[in-house]
């Protein structure tokens, strides 16, 4: 899971990149060049912390997400779509997380020569739409060509140009791909094109020290805030000092940790678990996915050779304190390959290879 850490030039994207990964990365102009710098971190997760002191598990392996600090993003000026080296940057990401400044410092001038971060949420929506526009009616361009010629089956070049047609009409009215009822099919013919409102997006508000947030209108997406410089020095404080300062203000844990988690939760994924004492390992798989993908994500050797998963629900097996009780209570189930996989499942997968 990769999510690109995007913004408008001095919105503090390295401070929040160091704030969410514990890095100590320098901000840089990157004076129009794409440069990424990644980094992956855990998914907070209690759950797993309390399955693994259940099994005693000398290991623990928790849920991941790459986090990408992409330099070189413009200032909203391109009227010709966004350049081709920042798509191909982010043309492996699964999401966008776009940082908005909010915090006032002189000497940091805004790209914009005043810090409104509900004015530049506006005007990055808008570069994405139209960056969108732009792709999607060169590839209706692109189909007109290809129907005069003999080489592909007509009908099928028709089906595309009716959806591509059907972008085109949906971008122009303002509307983000990512909102329209596609099926799968038609989201996986369009998504070699990179196409920025398809990407669910986080949006981050970028405070300064003792910042209260600004009303930010953001229609569907959800928005989160953070003192990005604040949080930046948290994360690269030892865990005991962190832990002491967080104690000091009465926080259970910092707002970095929650954007993480809202990061993970806003690709449409959720966790299962495979348990025992050598390791608890928390595992990410799409909503909606089977037992045997789940098997397939733990090793392809399992899935091939999968015969019945037993399944358990985590909060059932820390409530009844351990297998041998939820057995009794018959919580413990068989299930077949078809077995649509729930959050928090723990899965022991039968198999023979």
């Amino acid at each position: 899971m990769k999510l690109a850490i995007v913004g408008l030039p001095q919105a503090g994207k390295t401070t929040v990149f160091n704030a969410l990964t514990g890095s100590h990365l320098a901000p840089v102009m990157s004076g129009g060049r794409v440069e990424i710098h990644k980094a992956v971190v855990n998914v907070p997760d209690a759950r797993l912390l309390q399955l693994a002191g259940l099994y005693a598990s000398k290991k623990i392996v928790h849920a991941q997400i790459t986090f990408a600090d992409v330099a070189g993003f413009g200032a909203g000026e391109a009227s010709e779509g966004l350049p081709a080296a920042l798509l191909n940057a982010l043309s492996g990401m699964d999401g966008l997380l776009l940082v908005l400044r909010a915090f006032e410092d002189e000497s940091v001038p805004h790209v914009k020569s005043s810090v409104d971060a509900a004015r530049d949420l506006s005007s990055l929506l808008d570069e994405f739409l139209l960056n969108d526009l732009i792709a999607v009616e060169r590839k209706i361009e692109r189909l007109g060509e290809e129907r005069q010629k003999a080489g592909r089956d007509v009908a099928a070049v028709e089906r595309e140009l009716a959806l591509f047609q059907r972008l085109q009409a949906a971008l122009s009215d303002g509307q983000a791909l990512r909102d329209l009822d596609l099926s799968g099919d038609e989201r996986e013919s369009i998504s070699g094109l990179g196409l920025l409102t398809q990407r669910p997006i986080l949006v981050v508000l970028n405070l300064g020290e003792g910042q209260e947030a600004p009303a930010v209108e953001a229609g569907s997406l959800p928005v989160l805030s953070l003192q990005g410089k604040l949080e930046m020095e948290l994360a690269q404080l030892p865990a005991a000092d962190a832990a002491e300062f967080l104690a000091e203000y009465g926080l259970e844990e910092s707002s970095a940790r929650r954007v993480i988690r809202a990061a993970f939760e806003l690709l449409a994924t959720h966790t299962f678990y495979t348990l025992g004492e050598p390791e608890a390992h928390a595992w990410m798989l799409p909503l909606g996915a089977s037992a045997l993908e789940a098997a397939g994500t733990i090793h392809s050797d399992i899935a091939r050779g999968f015969i019945r998963a037993e399944i358990v629900a985590a909060d059932e097996l820390l409530e009844f304190g351990g297998m041998a009780a939820a057995r009794e209570k018959g919580r413990l189930r068989l299930e077949g390959r078809e077995y649509v996989m729930q959050d928090g499942d723990i899965i022991n997968v039968r198999f023979n290879v």
